[in-house]
């Protein structure tokens, strides 16, 4: 199973083969005066999964700047709301078919059409195949990122 949290352990794991492609994302967005957009859900798995992985000195230094970049305009944190809640529920009812999203990824989704955000920057393929229209980023490997920023939000 992929996890979502997949752009956040990039940027956050300075040895990820993707590390410095996710960074020159993030730095991007900022260049741009953009936000990223993440969820408090996200960001649980980010902290549980970067302190399994990386040496606590490394995980300290980054989740440190965290709220660096909340007050500077640079992450938003959307909170999952009763109502929020409840309407990932419905989706993940509807979604029957697709056992492996994982309710973090639908209420991300949630987020995203609240907020109309179309581009996410992970690795998880299921967000392009739920019928959403959601674009996915990370075919980094071979795309212009550069492209990719003149969006108005991306999901991070």
């Amino acid at each position: 199973m992929k996890e979502y949290t997949w752009a956040w352990l990039a940027l956050g794991h300075r040895r990820d083969s993707f590390h410095h492609k996710v960074e020159k994302v993030f730095r991007e967005i900022q260049s741009e005066n953009m936000s990223a957009v993440s969820s408090e859900y996200i960001l649980y798995e980010l902290i549980t999964l970067l302190f399994r992985r990386e040496n606590y000195t490394e995980c300290v230094r980054f989740t440190d700047t965290l709220p660096a970049a909340v007050k500077n305009d640079e992450l938003v944190i959307e909170k999952i709301s009763e109502d929020r809640f409840q309407r990932s529920r419905q989706l993940r009812k509807r979604l029957k078919d697709k056992p492996d999203i994982s309710f973090t990824d639908i209420t991300s989704m949630i987020i995203m059409q609240d907020l109309s955000i179309r581009y996410i920057l992970t690795d998880d393929e299921h967000f392009t195949y739920t019928g959403f229209n959601f674009i996915n980023i990370p075919q980094l490997k071979d795309k212009n990122i550069n492209l990719i920023v003149q969006t108005k939000d991306i999901y991070f």
